[in-house]
């Protein structure tokens, strides 16, 4: 599997209050919560994104509550993959489990800016930045994960 798309660039610690508020979580449906991701930090975000659209960040993304609107928001926005130096934990699961690709990579998180141009090849987790012609290595997902993935979240993959 591979994603391509332009850069959505974010810092430290962008919690989960931040990427859909709490005064939206009266709603599950997923384009609804998109239509709110990231409106605190980024009033332009969803004018901006397109389908296929990578999100890139430094450390600790996702961390505070344990809500699943954030990934589902992230993922329902077009955003094909995140990338950050680390990610807190239980947002990495809550991604997979929805099916929203997500990668570790600090050298990724660090060389990449806004709307440069990405590529990411998950079954190597090689992500190549085609702007300045740089690749970074991510650990690839294993088998189960990319699975997961490619049915678009654990319960579809459990279905089959």
């Amino acid at each position: 599997m591979i994603a391509k798309g332009k850069v959505h660039k974010y810092m430290d610690n962008v919690d989960t209050d931040v990427i859909i508020p709490a005064r939206y979580l009266n709603s599950s449906v997923p384009s609804e919560l998109a239509e709110h991701c990231m409106e605190d930090i980024d009033a332009d975000f969803t004018k901006n994104v397109k389908d296929g659209d990578i999100m890139v960040a430094h450390n600790n993304f996702g961390c505070g509550s344990s809500r699943e609107h954030a990934p589902i928001a992230i993922k329902a926005s077009g955003i094909s993959c995140v990338i950050a130096a680390t990610f807190a934990r239980i947002f990495y699961r809550n991604a997979i489990n929805i099916g929203l690709p997500i990668l570790e990579c600090r050298e990724a998180s660090e060389k990449i800016e806004a709307g440069d141009e990405v590529e990411v090849d998950f079954n190597t987790g090689v992500i190549k930045n085609l702007t300045k012609n740089e690749s970074y290595q991510a650990e690839p997902f294993p088998d189960f994960i990319n699975e997961i993935i490619a049915a678009n979240g654990l319960l579809n993959s459990i279905k089959k």
